[in-house]
């Protein structure tokens, strides 16, 4: 550095400090350009960002670029100036030099992380065309197309254009059948009614390309069967993985958490304690898993009135952010032993450390309710709650759960109607309001409609099937009740569509077939209303 190049950079930092950015940029944009120095150009994009001139910080970021051909951080600073500058088109070339000069052995990893760079871009169709046009050399059967085809489903799947997304999907795997990043792409569009069965396919054909099988995959796979209520299937896939010698821990606490759910208790709790056994010592990564194990043991404790056992597993539990959790247990076992106003109070008093736990002290003092049959308590409330938290749909979707449950059936169907017209997909509230009509042979025709509405926004949840053949029934229609009832209970056995399934089937005369799946319910839920409600009136003993 000599005198000149020294006194000019004094001045500029001088009429920075100064309060004219202005003139500071010019001087250390100009000596930036004399000397070619990548700090000085940084610099004048800096002060160019502090005075919220996008533009000169762009001006000054060309000129580092074009200065300094193979910089990346030259790059970087002039994609992130033009999102700044909402100029998402202007990206495309800016994204094809940058993974032009990655190295080859990270070239994919760099394009993989595109969509988290344009994640926050407003113009999602805008940011589309722009990777597709910065990756359009890789697109055409480069080297790492595989890569690209699943950065672009990710973009398409942002913008959501699901089908779009699935081609990309496609495309992916067809470059590389091997593709993690493929298959978990297809996982995601697994969520996507429309796509599910061509994206469960691609997820499918990557497993049986593995070798040795991938078990993050095998597990996160399993997962979403848990999530999309094909428990028979995801019973399955976590059999399996459970098996291998390297199943993630995880595995154990999935498993247990579906036999929990399917009221399969004992299988649950020799899961979850072997996960516990697999996590002893594991430190922060498995501290939450091992949270929410401890609370699912303490419940099946609790379920089978044992309440030492319960009240051991939550004091296990010392981790201060779970102390909520501990408590609705506590309560619950309290409200089990007869003490429904001491559980109320001590969820009521309970300390609120996060926004939303007022909000969860509401809906655990209605559930106790609920649990507890005082129906017309708990729906005052959740009318309390929605005042409070009045553009929370799921609780309105409550409200109106419980106010059936009170009889109060006029409320129940103004809440339901109200919740379809503000969400039309909300498939829960049709599914609701049809099987309310349909369990007390009302408006049979519109009841179908209504469930039939639901299904085609949730085609593969079992409970709404069970609604359909439920009203099937009511129609007279025994066949197809019947068949309907029976896919239903092959995809997810549960007490209560056993008990609609036995009840047409006691119908239609086949009475040893009807029984066997009556014990077959009381099995998996003694206690299940529906169920108990359905033998009384028939006088049926299994």
């Amino acid at each position: 550095m000599d005198g000149e190049l020294f006194y000019q950079l004094l001045l500029g930092e001088l009429q920075v400090r100064g309060g004219d950015p202005g003139a500071g940029y010019s001087l250390l944009l100009d000596a930036a350009r004399r000397t070619q120095n990548p700090q000085l150009y940084r610099r004048a994009v800096e002060i160019a960002l502090q005075a919220r001139s996008g533009e000169a910080a762009l001006s000054a970021a060309n000129a580092w670029a074009e200065s300094n051909k193979d910089s990346n951080e030259a790059l970087r600073y002039k994609l992130q100036i033009l999102l700044a500058l909402n100029r998402v088109a202007d990206t495309a070339p800016v994204l094809r030099q940058l993974v032009a000069q990655g190295k080859a052995d990270t070239r994919d990893e760099l394009i993989l992380s595109i969509p988290q760079t344009l994640n926050r871009v407003g113009n999602k169709p805008a940011a589309v065309l722009a990777v597709r046009e910065a990756l359009r050399d890789e697109l055409a059967n480069g080297p790492h197309g595989s890569a690209a085809w699943v950065t672009v489903g990710r973009m398409e799947l942002g913008a959501g254009r699901f089908a779009d997304a699935m081609d990309a999907a496609q495309r992916a795997q067809a470059a590389s059948v091997r593709s993690r990043h493929a298959a978990a792409l297809a996982l995601e569009l697994m969520e996507e009614a429309t796509q599910r069965e061509g994206a469960e396919a691609l997820v499918k054909r990557y497993l049986g390309a593995t070798r040795d099988g991938d078990r993050p995959v095998e597990l996160a796979y399993a997962r979403v069967l848990v999530e999309l209520q094909r428990s028979a299937d995801a019973l399955k896939a976590l059999t399996t993985l459970s098996e291998a010698s390297d199943a993630p821990p995880d595995t154990w606490l999935l498993l247990g958490t579906l036999h929990a759910r399917d009221n399969r208790d004992t299988a649950a709790s020799t899961a979850l304690e072997s996960y516990l056994q697999k996590t002893d010592g594991g430190g922060d990564a498995a501290a939450r898993g091992r949270v929410q194990a401890f609370l699912l043991l303490a419940q099946l404790a609790e379920k089978r009135r044992d309440f030492a056992a319960a009240t051991a597993w939550l004091d296990r539990i010392d981790n201060p952010q779970e102390v909520f959790a501990v408590q609705m247990r506590r309560a619950s076992m309290l409200a089990r032993q007869g003490q429904l106003d001491a559980a109320r109070e001590l969820l009521q008093k309970a300390p609120e450390r996060l926004p939303t736990d007022a909000r969860t002290k509401l809906v655990a003092e209605a559930q106790l309710l609920r649990d507890h049959k005082r129906f017309d308590l708990a729906y005052e409330l959740y009318a309390k709650a929605v005042e409070l938290f009045p553009d929370d749909a799921d609780l309105v979707y409550e409200q109106a759960m419980v106010a059936e449950k009170a009889g109060r059936f006029d409320d129940m169907e103004r809440l339901l109607r109200a919740l379809i017209a503000r969400q039309p997909d909300h498939h829960h509230a049709y599914n609701a309001l049809g099987y309310s009509f349909a369990e007390r042979k009302l408006r049979l025709p519109e009841a179908k409609v209504l469930i039939e509405q639901a299904l085609a926004r949730a085609p593969d949840d079992a409970y709404i099937q069970d609604s359909l053949g439920w009203v099937e029934f009511r129609m007279g229609n025994l066949d197809v009740a019947l068949r309907v009832l029976q896919g239903a209970y092959n995809k997810r056995p549960d007490a209560e569509i056993a008990a609609h399934l036995g009840e047409v089937l006691w119908v239609a005369g086949q009475r040893e077939r009807a029984l066997q799946v009556w014990r077959e319910g009381l099995l998996l839920n003694n206690e299940n209303d529906t169920l108990t409600e359905t033998l009384r009136r028939l006088q049926v003993t299994p």
